[in-house]
C-alpha cells in the first residue's frame, strides 16, 4: 500500500510574480456595441476581474482557506499507465456508523467544490449518519499528476478513484458526482458495483432515449408515453444548448492541445474561458470577484497546468463506447436542478441504472455542491439512508 503524505498548498512567490507580469502585459480584444453575453464573456467583466487579480486579490488568503481542508497525496498505480501521484481531501466523521463517500468533480470544477458540503456531510443530522468524505483531484486537475500517455479514458479515472478508496481502507463506499464526475461515478458502479460501490448519485442526469435493443420494455413505454410540458420545455432548452453552448466541448474534445497553448500561456484567456461557464451554468448565483479568482487561480497554479484538464474530453468522445457502460443494478439516486445545462426526461434515466431515489428542486444549476450545498446534502442524506443502501454495509 502506498504511503499517504500530508499536502499543504504553497505557491512560490516566483509564480505569483509571473502571473502579475502576464496580467500587466494583457492585450484585450475589442467588443461589439451592446454585445452582452451573446458573443461570449463581456469585455467589461474581464477587465474588472483582471484588474482585481493583478492589484487587489489576495492569493495568500485564498491559499490559507484552501489549506483549512485536510489534504493529502498518494501514489496510485494505474494498469498500463504507471504510477500517478494523486491529490485528495479526506475528512472523517465522528459518527461510528459513517458511510464512506467519494465526491467526484468535473470541468470547470475542482476539488474545492466539496468545501461547502464537507462540514455538512461529516456531521450527523437527526436520523442521518455522517459520512467519511473523500474528494480527489482527478488526474491532471488541481494538484494531481496527469497521465502522460494517450488513451487514459473514463474507466482509468474510475480506476484511480477506486484504488484510492481501497488504499484509504474503504472496501465498501458510495459515490457522488456531477458533470464529468457523473461519468466517472457511473463507471465506478459498473466496474466495481455491489462488491465495493454500494450506491451512486448524480446531480447531472444525462441519458439518451431507450432503444428496442437496449431495453424493449422501456422502449415501448417511451413510444407510448407523451412528453409532459416540463419535458418539452426542458428538451427545447437542451436543443438551445446543443446549438449555442457546446463550442467549448467541440474544442476540448477534438483539439485540446491547440486550445491548450492559449490557456496555458494566458491567465486572461483562462479566466474568460472558465468565467463564462461559471456564470452561464449557474442559476443567478451571486459570484463575488474574489470567489471567481480563487476558483480560476487553482487552475492557473495547478500541478500540470490548466491545459491538461481538456484531455479527458478527447478521450471520452473518442472512446465513447467504453466510457459509457451499460445499465447497472447498483442503487442509483438523482437530484434535478432546473438550470442544469441540459435536460433529461426521467424515463430516459432508467436506461442508466437502478433508480431508487429522485429529487426535484426549484432553483439551482450545474454546480450544485457550490450553489445549493444544503439541498444537495439533504438529498444525499436521504438517498444513502435508504434501506437498500444501508443493508449493503451490514
Amino acid at each position: 500500500m502506498t504511503e499517504e503524505k500530508t499536502f499543504k498548498l504553497t505557491v512560490p512567490d516566483s509564480e505569483l510574480e509571473l502571473l502579475r507580469k502576464k496580467l500587466d502585459l494583457a492585450r484585450f480584444p475589442d467588443e461589439l456595441n451592446e454585445a452582452g453575453w451573446e458573443y461570449g464573456t463581456p469585455l467589461a467583466d474581464v477587465r474588472r476581474l483582471v484588474a482585481r487579480w493583478k492589484d487587489g486579490f489576495d492569493w495568500r488568503a485564498a491559499e490559507a482557506k484552501i489549506n483549512e481542508l485536510p489534504q493529502f497525496t498518494r501514489d496510485i498505480d494505474v494498469d498500463r499507465f504507471g504510477t500517478l501521484n494523486i491529490h485528495y481531501v479526506h475528512a472523517k466523521s465522528a459518527s461510528k456508523d459513517a458511510l464512506p463517500l467519494l465526491f467526484v468533480h468535473g470541468w470547470p470544477g475542482h476539488f474545492m467544490e466539496v468545501a461547502k458540503i464537507l462540514p455538512l456531510l461529516t456531521s450527523p443530522s437527526g436520523d442521518h449518519r455522517g459520512f467519511h468524505v473523500v474528494a480527489l483531484s482527478l488526474p491532471g486537475y488541481g494538484f494531481s499528476e496527469g497521465p502522460k500517455d494517450k488513451g487514459f479514458t473514463i474507466p482509468q479515472y474510475a480506476e484511480v478513484a477506486h484504488k484510492l478508496m481501497l488504499a484509504l481502507g474503504y472496501n465498501k463506499y458510495v459515490a457522488q458526482g456531477g458533470d464529468l464526475g457523473t461519468a466517472v461515478s457511473r463507471n465506478l458502479a459498473h466496474l466495481y458495483g455491489h462488491k465495493h460501490v454500494q450506491a451512486w448519485h448524480t446531480n447531472m442526469p444525462s441519458a439518451v432515449p431507450p432503444t428496442f435493443y437496449q431495453s424493449p420494455l422501456l422502449y415501448l413505454q417511451y413510444l407510448l408515453t407523451p412528453f409532459s410540458s416540463s419535458d418539452v420545455k426542458g428538451l427545447q432548452k437542451t436543443k438551445k444548448f446543443q446549438d449555442d453552448g457546446r463550442g467549448y466541448m467541440g474544442m476540448q474534445s477534438t483539439r485540446p492541445q491547440t486550445l491548450g497553448y492559449s490557456i496555458a500561456d494566458s491567465p486572461v484567456g483562462l479566466l474568460a474561458w472558465v468565467y463564462e461557464k461559471l456564470v452561464a451554468w449557474t442559476d443567478n448565483y451571486p459570484w463575488e470577484d474574489d470567489e471567481v479568482l480563487a476558483w480560476v487561480s487553482i487552475y492557473w497554479f495547478s500541478r500540470d497546468g490548466p491545459a491538461t484538464t481538456f484531455r479527458i474530453y478527447y478521450e471520452y468522445v473518442h472512446n465513447r463506447k467504453i466510457s459509457t457502460p451499460p445499465w447497472t443494478s447498483v442503487p442509483f439516486g438523482i437530484s434535478y436542478f432546473p438550470e442544469e445545462i441540459a435536460y433529461t426526461p426521467k424515463l430516459w434515466m432508467r436506461t442508466v441504472g437502478n433508480v431508487v431515489f429522485e429529487s426535484e428542486h426549484t432553483t439551482g444549476g450545474h454546480f450544485a455542491a457550490h450553489e445549493k450545498p444544503n439541498e444537495l446534502v439533504e438529498d444525499l442524506r436521504t438517498f444513502f439512508s435508504k434501506e437498500v443502501v444501508v443493508k449493503a454495509f451490514k
